[in-house]
């Protein structure tokens, strides 16, 4: 079993502006896959911002955004992911979907569990309420959006099957501690590795955004770290590495409910 390469694009975004933004990062994907990269992610609501304006940066589950990552991924012949503002036919919220498409035309989709409430994202954005895994080249990558990364739980629900955690984020930058922190901690706790993935710039919100994408080793080491600009991140997840350290430190074995 091989290593898969990953990578995590820290993007600067224009506030609501789909199109501008969609054109904007065809050219570092591209740039990713042709580096080695068989899974590329892209930051959370990386068409539009993390805007509450649901009426104007809403779309179907086949809209705009969704379609532009699947033909990302038939056209590179990766996996490419992101959150996308979804809202569903019968639904009178949308979802924040990470949304992950395959080379094959495969689309698997996380529904952010936990909406962010101290920023109103609970009025605007009903929560998703399963847990999803996916097995691509033989490693099993269980995503998250952003404030789930507080909730240690759903990391731990999902360890036992789990050798990558992807997280996408729209983390500001006044909390960029705890970002970088909760990243090594998951990864420590879950022996697994972590790929977070936050974008830099300012939003039309009045935050600003520092990046600090990191990839994270199953003990806890740095494997990648973008810094405070745009830059895209590379690592490669070995699923073996995992299973080595849990079979040499099976800490897991003693955790409770």
């Amino acid at each position: 079993m091989s290593a898969l390469r990953v990578a995590g694009i820290q993007h600067d975004i224009v506030w609501e502006d789909r199109e501008a933004n969609l054109t904007a990062l065809a050219e570092p994907v591209r740039a990713a896959v042709g580096d080695g990269a068989q899974l590329v992610a892209l930051t959370e609501m990386f068409a539009v911002g993390f805007s509450m304006a649901t009426d104007r940066t809403a779309e179907p589950p086949d809209g705009r955004t969704t379609t532009w990552l699947r033909e990302q991924a038939t056209v590179t012949g990766a996996w490419v992911c992101g959150s996308v503002p979804v809202l569903a036919a019968d639904a009178d919220r949308p979802h924040n979907v990470l949304t992950l498409a395959g080379p094959g035309g495969e689309l698997h989709t996380y529904a952010k569990r936990h909406p962010f409430s101290y920023g109103a994202e609970d009025e605007h954005f009903a929560p998703g309420d399963e847990l999803v895994t996916v097995e691509i080249e033989g490693v099993r990558v269980s995503p998250a959006v952003c404030y789930d990364l507080r909730f240690a739980n759903q990391f731990w629900a999902q360890a036992a099957d789990t050798d990558l955690y992807l997280v996408v984020a729209n983390w500001p930058s006044p909390r960029a501690h705890h970002w970088r922190s909760l990243l090594i901690a998951r990864a420590i706790e879950n022996q697994a590795y972590v790929l977070g993935v936050n974008r830099v710039g300012p939003d039309g919100g009045g935050l600003d955004h520092v990046g600090g994408s990191i990839a994270v080793d199953p003990g806890g080491e740095i494997l990648a770290d973008g810094g405070t600009s745009a830059a895209t991140i590379a690592a490669d997840i070995d699923p073996a590495v995992v299973a080595d350290v849990r079979a040499r430190l099976p800490f897991m074995q003693d955790r409770r409910p």
